[in-house]
């Protein structure tokens, strides 16, 4: 569609919801939509059209989702916009369904129609009937190059990946983004210069499953090689990894962190359960042994790593036992940081058919144990560090002065920060700092001035 006055008066309000992979979609999306001639507006209940990115993973993030699409339905009802546009995960899972379960969407646009928006919200509002633009199958990897960040301009999230080669009973990943599809290399580093260029100075590593990075690539490609490339890009200061699956923690990986300078000694692998025979029904291919030799080995190699996980708790099956077995491998293995999430039986999933569904009442309270048993592990590691020097990376500064930051053992938007009583630097920079204290899960710090 070409350029005209006409179209840089329509504004389009833009929802973002979901986890950091979404949020890389919505970027490109909002750069597209601006490429596209249009007003970019930040108040979505006025803006002409509304554009929402959803999350269709599991049962919180689809009501999230449409919670968000009654509230632009409702705006649009009374007349304050015009066209309400579904777009992300939800989209592609539900596809045209999702018109019968929220009346007045005018459009869904699927996962593989992401950089074609533009042109979609243009057709839409000439459009007097409802566009369906979800294909069926979806299975291929994005160039994510230009984007409209709205993440802190100091860090972004750098997806090497798209859709997941495994098989666990529980997840929709699969049938909603379609098995693995490894970005090239070239593009990666590309984006990765294009991001420090823009003044980002930390870059999470992202995908379904991080470490299967490569292995559908013809010649096949490794994640180690790739942050081996990404620690040669000038200005660039920590690398973190998200989302490694355990048992693709291999020796390579270990090795390149542990020599590195860049890569920060941080790792988030999600588990899910400990009980090998709850892992069997998951189709999850790690055992309990392994897994304890993996948190084991990590800590020997790396003193000072800081261990992520999420568990899912009320698997079909779960007994009492089992359970227990859990909680005390929770204790035993003292994650820095742990989600706990309530299995949910997700439409068309092998768990949500097998028997033994466990009663809500009971996810929900052993939800609680373990998070209970996770809150007293972290409040005793942050009163160990009192007294301990860290480095921080500033998220935001007041105008007081106050100062939000993290040590490297702090991933953003998901984990506690450093409160930073008086901070002299802005956002972006990194300042030394002296544990003085806690507050709940945060860590209370002062600058230290060399």
């Amino acid at each position: 569609m070409t350029k005209g006055k006409h179209k840089k008066q329509i504004t389009v309000g833009f929802v973002a919801l979901g986890c950091p992979k979404n949020i890389v979609d919505s970027e490109r999306m909002l750069a597209e939509i601006a490429k596209g001639g249009f007003v970019l507006s930040a108040d979505a209940d006025n803006a002409d059209v509304v554009v929402i990115n959803t999350c269709g993973f599991i049962a919180p993030a689809r009501r999230e989702a449409m919670d968000a699409i009654e509230q632009a339905v409702k705006r649009k009802n009374k007349g304050a916009v015009k066209k309400v546009i579904v777009a992300g995960c939800l989209a592609q899972r539900e596809g045209r369904q999702l018109f019968d379960e929220a009346e007045g969407i005018d459009a869904i646009v699927g996962l593989g129609q992401r950089d074609k928006i533009a042109d979609i919200i243009a057709n839409t509002l000439a459009a007097e009937t409802r566009g369906n633009f979800v294909s069926e199958q979806y299975g291929k990897v994005f160039d994510d190059r230009v984007r409209l960040r709205i993440t802190a301009a100091h860090f972004a999230y750098l997806r090497i990946s798209e859709g997941c080669g495994r098989n666990c009973s529980f997840c929709t990943i699969p049938s909603i983004r379609g098995k693995l599809h490894s970005k090239p290399g070239e593009w990666i580093i590309a984006e990765a210069a294009e991001l420090v260029e823009a003044g980002v100075v930390e870059l999470n590593v992202i995908a379904q499953d991080t470490g299967a990075y490569g292995r559908d690539l013809k010649p096949r490609k490794d994640l180690a090689g790739l942050l081996i490339k990404l620690e040669k890009i000038p200005n660039l200061k920590w690398i973190r990894l998200l989302y490694l699956y355990p048992t693709g923690v291999n020796e390579r990986i270990i090795e390149t962190v542990a020599a590195s300078k860049k890569i920060v000694h941080y790792f988030d692998i999600p588990i899910q359960h400990i009980n090998n025979q709850i892992l069997k029904k998951m189709h999850r291919p790690g055992t309990k042994e392994e897994i304890r030799r993996l948190i084991k080995g990590l800590r020997s190699r790396m003193p000072d790593s800081a261990l992520r996980t999420t568990l899912i708790v009320g698997f079909p099956g779960e007994t009492e036992e089992q359970f227990c077995e859990l909680l005390e491998f929770v204790k035993w293995a003292r994650f820095d940081h742990l989600g706990c999430f309530t299995f949910y039986p997700e439409s068309g999933t092998a768990a949500a058919e097998m028997p033994g569904q466990v009663p809500d009442e009971v996810k929900q309270h052993r939800k609680e144990e373990i998070m209970l048993a996770q809150q007293q592990i972290v409040f005793e590691k942050n009163r160990q560090r009192i007294g301990t020097d860290l480095v921080c990376l500033v998220d935001s500064v007041d105008r007081q002065g106050r100062g939000k930051g993290r040590f490297y053992g702090q991933a953003p938007e998901i984990d506690s920060v450093c409160l930073v009583e008086k901070c002299s630097v802005a956002a972006g920079g990194f300042i030394r700092t002296r544990v003085i204290g806690e507050r709940d899960y945060d860590l209370v710090v002062e600058q230290v001035l060399c």
